[in-house]
């Protein structure tokens, strides 16, 4: 069974988001994401400044398996991305909620009301 932290608030399409104190939002791949990818080898992500709608790609991960797309949880705009990514792809494997995180958002709406998964909901999805 995959880590599901309660905390997160979670897309269909496998990426979890974290509301920061100053409304920032921390975004990045759950843990049963990585594992259905393997390996990490490589992340491409967007340039700080960028605005995306919620749902659109914003990325890619490669991995031993596969390249997948990464999808935006909600509008709003990247602030930062994790550049320790670059030279560490595998930290989103060994810790894809922590240091294994991809981009930081300025949401242009609270996050919890747009309509993404609670982890309970999360759970049931991946249960399937």
């Amino acid at each position: 069974m995959s880590t599901v932290p309660e905390d997160l608030l979670y897309t269909k399409e496998h990426e979890w988001i974290k509301e920061l104190d100053d409304g920032s939002c921390l975004v990045g791949i759950t843990n049963h994401a990585q594992d259905s990818l393997g390996d990490v080898t490589f992340v491409e992500l967007p340039s700080p400044g960028t605005l995306y709608e919620g749902n659109a790609v914003f990325g890619v991960v490669e991995s031993v398996k596969a390249a997948s797309d990464l999808y935006m949880p909600i509008t709003g705009e990247v602030l930062e991305v994790n550049e320790a990514l670059n030279d560490a792809p595998e930290q989103v494997n060994d810790d894809p909620y922590g240091a294994g995180w991809m981009i930081k958002i300025q949401p242009s709406s609270p996050p919890r009301s747009s309509g993404l998964l609670d982890s309970s909901s999360y759970s049931g999805e991946i249960a399937e």
